[in-house]
C-alpha cells in the first residue's frame, strides 16, 4: 500500500496565500507516489490525522502558528513523523530577538537592533533619540515573529513613525540597523551545504511582493560571484546557524553582505516550495530536481525533532 502523506496548508498566519501554493506544488510531484491529502488546519487538525492516519505530514505552513513550534507540538504530541525543524527551533527561529542573541553569542555576526514592547507609541521621543545614539538613520523595523518580509518597513528620520504606527498591534517589534549591500541566502540540506543565491530586487528591497509576485522582476544569480574563500565561509555560517539553533531538514539563511562582512538577518525552517521559490531553484543548480528535493524532506521526516 501507498504511505499516506498528509500536507498542512493554509492556516492563520499572513502567509497563508503562499503556504496553500507551497501545499499545491508539492502536492503535484508527490501525488502519483503516496496517497496524499492536502489539511487547512483551521478545520480540526487532531481530528482529521487521527481519521487520515497519515505516515507522514508535510508541513507546508508559514509564519504563525505553523513554523513556530505550535503545530510542531501537536504533531509530536501526536507521535506523527513530521518534515522540517521540531518545536525548540522552530520556537528560536521565528524569534528575532531569541535567533539574534544566539546568533552573536555564538560569534556570528547579525545587525544592532533594539526591540519595542507594546504601548511603544507613547515614546516617539524617547525612540528616536535611542535610535540617533545606538543605531543611526536608516533602520529597518519588523515584527519580532513573522515572516516573508510581512510588515517590513526600510525606515529614514522623515517616514519611522509613519511606518512605525502600522505596526502599532505587535506586541514586539525589532528595530535593526539597516544593512546595504548584496542580498545573498544560502539552503541548508541535513547537515549539507545545498547551495547560495544572490538576489537584486528593483523594489527597494527583497520584500513580499518581490519574493512572490514575477512582475516584480528580482533578479536571481547562481552562481553568485563571490571568491571560493567568501562562498565557503557564508555557507560555513549558514550550517553553524542551523546546527547551534537545532533546526531540522531544509532550512534557508538570510545574508546581507557588506564591506566584505557577512550579516546573518534570519533563518528560515519552512522555507517556500512555489515555483519562484529559492530553494528548489538551488537544488537544481546542484542537479536536485524538484521531486527529489521533496523525496527527501519527505524521508527526513521524524518525530523528536
Amino acid at each position: 500500500m501507498k504511505k499516506k502523506i498528509l500536507i498542512l496548508a493554509g492556516g492563520y498566519s499572513k502567509e497563508r496565500d503562499i503556504s496553500i501554493k507551497t501545499a499545491k506544488a508539492v502536492y503535484k510531484q508527490i501525488k502519483n507516489d503516496y496517497t496524499c491529502k492536502i489539511l487547512d488546519p483551521k478545520n480540526g487538525l487532531v481530528k482529521e490525522i487521527r481519521k487520515f492516519k497519515p505516515n507522514v505530514v508535510f508541513n507546508a505552513l508559514h509564519g504563525r502558528y505553523g513554523e513556530d513550534g505550535y503545530i510542531q507540538l501537536i504533531l509530536e504530541n501526536e507521535r506523527i513523523k513530521y518534515t522540517h525543524s521540531g518545536v525548540k527551533a522552530s520556537s528560536i527561529c521565528i524569534n528575532k530577538l531569541i535567533s539574534k542573541k544566539i546568533f552573536s553569542r555564538n560569534k556570528i555576526l547579525t545587525p544592532k537592533y533594539i526591540i519595542l514592547r507594546e504601548n511603544f507609541n507613547i515614546k516617539f521621543k524617547t525612540i528616536y533619540r535611542t535610535i540617533e545614539k545606538e543605531l543611526k538613520f536608516p533602520v529597518v523595523i519588523k515584527p519580532i515573529n513573522e515572516g516573508s518580509s510581512v510588515g517590513v518597513y526600510i525606515c529614514n528620520k522623515y517616514n519611522f513613525f509613519k511606518n512605525l504606527k502600522k505596526l502599532r498591534n505587535e506586541r514586539e517589534i525589532l528595530i535593526e540597523k539597516y544593512i546595504p549591500g548584496r542580498e545573498i541566502q544560502v539552503a541548508i540540506m541535513g547537515n549539507r551545504k545545498l547551495g547560495t543565491i544572490e538576489l537584486v530586487p528593483r523594489r527597494k528591497f527583497y520584500d513580499y511582493k518581490a519574493k512572490y509576485d514575477k512582475n516584480a522582476k528580482t533578479k536571481h544569480i547562481i552562481p553568485v560571484n563571490l571568491s571560493d574563500k567568501n562562498l565557503k565561509k557564508i555557507e560555513n555560517i549558514a550550517l553553524k546557524a542551523h546546527k547551534i539553533t537545532g533546526c531540522k531538514g531544509v532550512t534557508r539563511s538570510d545574508f546581507r553582505y557588506s564591506d566584505n562582512k557577512f550579516y546573518l538577518l534570519e533563518i528560515n525552517t519552512q522555507p517556500g516550495m512555489t515555483e519562484l521559490s529559492l530553494v528548489p531553484e538551488i537544488a537544481r543548480y546542484k542537479n536536485i530536481s524538484f521531486y527529489n528535493l521533496i523525496k527527501w524532506i519527505i524521508n527526513d521526516a521524524s518525530i523528536n525533532r
